[in-house]
């Protein structure tokens, strides 16, 4: 056997801890920025807030990038070169998280009178409720009350003798979160008779119970089905009410026929007019076909705009939102401390998070300015998206911003995720304003965006009894010079979530 020697020679790209800061802070949002910068000033005792750049900063928005050009030069304000220069020295010595957290409660506690109180200056569990016993109003404000809970509390203030009121809280506990009953009635019965020593249930007694729970808010709980539902709610309404009668009579025994919206057919059976039909209809679309749902939990996100688009003196200039994240310095008391010749465990710390704190600044500086750079080079390319609307909107895709602004599409793509822009039209995510294209008769191209607004304006402008069909749709589409297939148009016509023209002509004339 022959030995041999063989060279190979290989790349391999190894991500710096402070590239991947960067990379991190440029994909977060405005909220999830501010997030982490509190981290930060927690972790860091060399980072602080500048609270003298918070009120001019608000005065230079004409500038579309005054606000960023010297942060560095403001924020690292240290005393010398040589203090700079020991940060650059300072070793990866690893710090561990008792050491420096016991450095930070010394420097803290020193401060602190001798008769003072600990438990005033050092809240050691936030997340327990005050001395008084009342709980946190911000944990009691999130805290949703759940569909069996609210008919629980109900349960409660209603006279029921002991056996009706397990019977109610074994339904209960079979709700769904729609509001239906999640088991047969059988299936309870046969459950409560298996785990109970007392007498068996009888199916008339559980019925009692379960039409005595039905009365119970929201209107329409507890339901075995749909059409029981919405009689539920019929049957809660006055009698005064129009076509209340009429719209009992259609859930009960036309239900499937409601939905075809076949009004001819349906007057033939029933023998209602057409305006009593029309009037049941609408009665009956009127009432909830879920009523959990409207206990269910509200998530609601709130959306902090990245960036703002005004027109000033006829221009379109941008601004960055810097109203929820504060700025940041380096804090000249902790810096002023550090010694250059000195190896000491407290002096070693001081330098590794001087140096992550200037890290740390520079990154911000890095995500502010590319955010900046993107959005002034989106709306450049999208004036007509914010004089006109989504008509104006043109075809553009990643890899125009990454030539222009010579970045990768990569980071083209963290910019824009999750960053809105705050426009006279609207609140947008950056992506929105990326879209294909369709070609035209003259040989130019069509944003997609621009034709689905087109398409809902044309829809908009159609007489109700007489919808425009999908090829239709696309003549009139031609004749301004936008070449697209029928296909094409019932795709953007589906994404914009509007039924076809059959469906449009039948919901028209039930109405």
């Amino acid at each position: 056997m022959r030995q041999g020697l063989q060279l190979k020679f290989s790349q391999q790209l190894t991500m710096t801890p402070q590239l991947q800061q960067a990379i991190k802070l440029l994909q977060l949002s405005t909220l999830e920025l501010s997030q982490e910068i509190t981290e930060q000033l927690y972790s860091n005792p060399l980072l602080e807030v500048d609270e003298g750049s918070n009120n001019s900063s608000n005065d230079e928005h004409d500038d579309l990038s005054s606000d960023y050009d010297n942060i560095v030069g403001n924020d690292l304000n240290l005393d010398s070169i040589q203090t700079l220069k020991a940060a650059e020295d300072a070793t990866e010595k690893p710090i561990t998280e008792a050491e420096s957290e016991g450095d930070w409660l010394a420097e803290k506690s020193a401060d602190l009178p001798v008769e003072a109180n600990w438990e005033e200056n050092f809240n050691t569990n936030s997340s327990t409720s005050n001395t008084n016993g009342e709980a946190n109003w911000e944990q009691v404000y999130q805290v949703t009350e759940s569909l069996q809970d609210h008919l629980l509390w109900q349960l409660n203030l209603t006279p029921f003798s002991a056996r009706d009121q397990q019977i109610a809280e074994a339904l209960i506990d079979s709700i769904e979160s729609s509001g239906f009953i999640d088991e047969n009635l059988a299936d309870i019965l046969s459950h409560h008779e298996a785990n109970s020593t007392e007498d068996p249930i009888e199916e008339d007694e559980l019925l009692a119970v379960l039409h005595r729970l039905q009365q119970f808010d929201p209107p329409g709980v507890l339901a075995r089905n749909v059409r029981e539902c919405l009689l539920i709610q019929l049957h809660q309404l006055s009698i005064d009410t129009p076509f209340v009668t009429q719209a009992v009579r259609l859930t009960s025994e036309f239900l499937t026929d409601i939905a075809s919206i076949d009004l001819m057919s349906l007057a033939k059976k029933t023998r209602y007019t057409l305006d009593e039909l029309k009037g049941a209809i609408k009665l009956i679309q009127s009432l909830n076909p879920r009523p959990g749902e409207s206990l269910a939990a509200n998530n609601t996100e709130y959306i902090a705009p990245d960036a703002y688009v005004e027109k000033i003196s006829g221009r379109w200039q941008v601004r960055l939102n810097d109203s929820n994240t504060p700025r940041l310095k380096i804090n000249e008391v902790y810096s002023n401390l550090i010694k250059r010749s000195d190896n000491s465990d407290q002096n070693q710390y001081l330098k590794d998070n001087l140096a992550e704190a200037r890290w740390f600044l520079r990154s911000l500086e890095s995500r502010n300015e590319t955010l900046m750079r993107v959005a002034i080079t989106v709306v450049e390319l999208q004036q007509g998206f914010l004089d006109h609307g989504a008509i104006g909107m043109k075809p553009m895709v990643l890899s125009d911003i990454a030539t222009k602004l010579e970045l990768h599409e990569s980071t083209i793509s963290r910019v824009t995720t999750a960053k809105y822009l705050a426009t006279p039209q609207g609140i947008f995510e950056l992506k929105y304003f990326f879209s294909s294209h369709v070609g035209t008769s003259s040989g130019g191209e069509c944003s997609s965006t621009a034709v689905c607004a087109i398409l809902k304006t044309l829809i908009e402008a159609e007489k109700p009894s007489k919808p425009l069909s999908d090829n239709k749709l696309m003549v009139l589409l031609e004749q301004q010079g936008i070449q697209v297939a029928r296909r094409t148009v019932a795709k953007y016509r589906e994404s914009l979530g509007i039924p076809s023209s059959s469906d449009r002509k039948r919901f028209e004339n039930a109405i």
